[in-house]
């Protein structure tokens, strides 16, 4: 039916099959996107929302490569919000509140506006392997499909279960049909899998709720965006509400304990530490009398709205019958009930830095199949995977983002090195060079590479050229103006910072505790200057200015490390043979394969003594 061979066919087309099927595509392969359903392209299977601590840097490093999630999220967001700006700019992090269905809507319109992408509805349930490569998939409808690549981006489709108290079905998503096969090829060809588990909260009828009950919470009066392109700047935003469950709710939900899948054995498998359910929450945390729930509205027009906090698999009346004593929800209407869902993954030490599993040639696994939770790890590693399946085929180097270039380098590192036996979620204490990785430097870190790559296009590279232009520029005019004391001293005082009794350069103002740039700005030649750049141009600038010893020392750390990282281990390299190293060492080594002396070094039961060790023995 289909004859063509294709360079890459990716299974799947949640935020990972996307990514990777744009990646590709856009790089000039012959793609195919197969999918269950056409009609759940790009769907968000949980909360209406991108972004968030650590995963907005993740979302904006894909956009600053050429990827469509922060295009799709701007084009989709209903609020915007930039998280903890009381802190440093390493912790800031963008997130938006999106529509549920103009997301799903706009992936679909982006994905078919992709040349070299082509479509098909049906079910994966077999690789076709030869030898130890992969070369094509078969279908439910027992259509052979060749490939020279195959990327699998099975979310929590792979043998899913979803569980409402007692009750069971087969499924990989509410409404949806499970998919099976792979799991069980996968295995018979030497593959280790396990089992994770996710849930997800009811849905219910907005007009049912008091609002007046909660505490407003509205998008930043300046919303920014995502993109470094040209998307739509939010003119109007729709609030989100929080609220708190009571004792009263707790009560009720523990009478349900007898029925929970969680509590009574049917459920055995790991679900994510940092997003428990409520019933989780409230068992572990026994003696806090109350928890918060985020009231998030699903889209512009639609009145469902998704309870964020409240994700439970207690029988539906349990459910219900607790959220009528939250604040506001006492006549609530329910849509949907929360369910929980076991799905198979496989544990992602089976991979090498660029997604390629181990065993079988040119096959990748991105998203959840490696243990990841959350769209945005997802779609960072679909893109990594699109990338190299593609380079793979076209017989170019291989394509690898180290821990010091960017958050999905983190990513990826981690779950290769030390694996996962719970759903892996992105933090920013997760990264050792964070103050490296911030969201507002990700196309300064990683356009120029995606450009000589051939993703990111023309108008990109010559954004991310403007944009260090113009903040050099500023950087300078602050670095060589001085100002008087008659000039600072007024503005000195207004933020109970000491006088100066001589001149002063702007920029050592700036870099004074509770100064800023739009503070400064209230000198009239500052603002004479500076009021003609971007607030984004303004912003590096400062950053720049404020924070040079500490970005000086980072960039000292990641050379001193950067050794290391040039020690290379041969691939068949067998530790087994060094009687020095410890036993735990030596099987952990062995079963990780580490690239380099770094990459060992971060292995979990691997000591000092041991790099020592490999060290000497290596002739270092």
């Amino acid at each position: 039916m289909i004859n063509q061979i294709y360079d890459v066919i990716v299974v799947g087309a949640g935020h990972a099959g996307c990514e990777a099927a744009a990646a590709a595509a856009n790089l000039g392969s012959s793609t195919l996107l197969i999918t269950m359903n056409m009609e759940t392209i790009g769907k968000m299977s949980c909360n209406p929302a991108m972004g968030g601590i650590a995963k907005g840097q993740i979302v904006r490093e894909i956009d600053a490569m050429g990827g469509y999630s922060g295009i799709i999220a701007d084009k989709s967001a209903i609020q915007f919000k930039m998280l903890n700006l009381s802190k440093g700019p390493a912790m800031w992090s963008p997130r938006t509140q999106n529509d549920r269905m103009l997301f799903a809507e706009e992936w679909r319109l982006a994905l078919e506006n992709t040349p070299n992408l082509d479509f098909f509805q049906d079910m994966v349930k077999q690789l076709i392997i030869e030898g130890n490569k992969v070369t094509g998939v078969i279908t439910s409808l027992g259509i052979e499909i060749k490939g020279k690549s195959v990327i699998l981006t099975n979310g929590t489709f792979l043998n899913g279960l979803i569980h409402v108290g007692d009750k069971q079905l087969g499924g990989g998503r509410m409404g949806e049909p499970k998919a099976y096969g792979i799991t069980e090829q996968l295995v018979n060809l030497g593959f280790e899998a396990g089992r994770m588990k996710t849930g997800t909260p009811p849905r219910v009828d907005g007009r049912s709720l008091d609002y007046s009950k909660m505490e407003e919470q509205p998008g930043d009066p300046n919303p920014k965006k995502f993109s470094y392109l040209d998307t739509p700047i939010l003119k109007k935003q729709r609030s989100c509400h929080i609220v708190y469950t009571n004792e009263t709710v707790h009560d009720i939900l523990r009478s349900g304990f007898d029925r929970s899948p969680m509590f009574n054995g049917t459920i055995q498998s790991i679900g994510p530490r940092y997003c428990p359910s409520i019933e989780d929450k409230i068992n572990r945390f026994a003696e806090r009398n109350r928890h918060q729930l985020f009231i998030e509205p699903e889209g512009w027009k639609t009145i469902e709205i998704y309870v964020n906090g409240f994700s439970s698999s207690l029988p539906e009346e349990i459910q219900i019958q607790a959220m009528r004593h939250i604040p506001g929800f006492e006549n609530v209407k329910v849509f949907r009930p929360g369910y929980a869902i076991e799905y198979d993954y496989f544990p992602p030490t089976q991979l090498k830095h660029t997604l390629e599993t181990k065993l079988i040639e040119n096959l990748y696994f991105a998203g959840q199949i490696n243990g990841t939770t959350g769209y945005e790890e997802a779609a960072g590693q679909g893109l990594i995977a699109g990338i190299n399946a593609h380079n793979k085929v076209r017989g170019k180097d291989e394509f690898i983002l180290s821990r010091d270039e960017a958050y999905i380098g983190v990513l990826i590192d981690d779950l290769i090195t030390k694996g996962t036996e719970e759903p892996y979620r992105m933090f920013t204490s997760r990264a050792e060079y964070r103050l490296l990785l911030r969201q507002d430097n990700a196309d300064i870190r990683l356009t120029e590479m995606s450009y000589k790559m051939g993703l990111a296009k023309e108008d990109r590279m010559r954004k991310v050229e403007e944009k260090i232009k113009q903040s050099q520029e500023l950087e300078d005019f602050l670095k060589e103006t001085s100002l008087k004391p008659k000039e600072i001293n007024p503005l000195l005082e207004t933020i109970n910072s000491s006088p100066v009794d001589q001149a002063y350069r702007a920029s050592q103002i700036l870099t004074r505790p509770n100064m800023s740039l739009e503070k400064l700005e209230k000198l009239d030649k500052i603002k004479e200057k500076s009021s003609v750049y971007s607030d984004e141009v303004r912003e590096q600038a400062e950053i720049n200015i404020k924070y040079r010893g500490y970005i000086e020392k980072e960039k000292e750390n990641v050379a001193k490390l950067q050794r290391l990282e040039n020690i290379k281990i041969p691939d068949d390299f067998d530790f087994g043979k060094i009687s020095s190293l410890s036993a735990e060492a030596k099987q952990k080594l062995n079963k990780v394969k580490p690239k380099t002396i770094a990459q060992a070094g971060r292995i979990s039961g691997v000591s000092p003594a041991d790099i020592n060790v490999l060290l000497i023995f290596l002739g270092r």
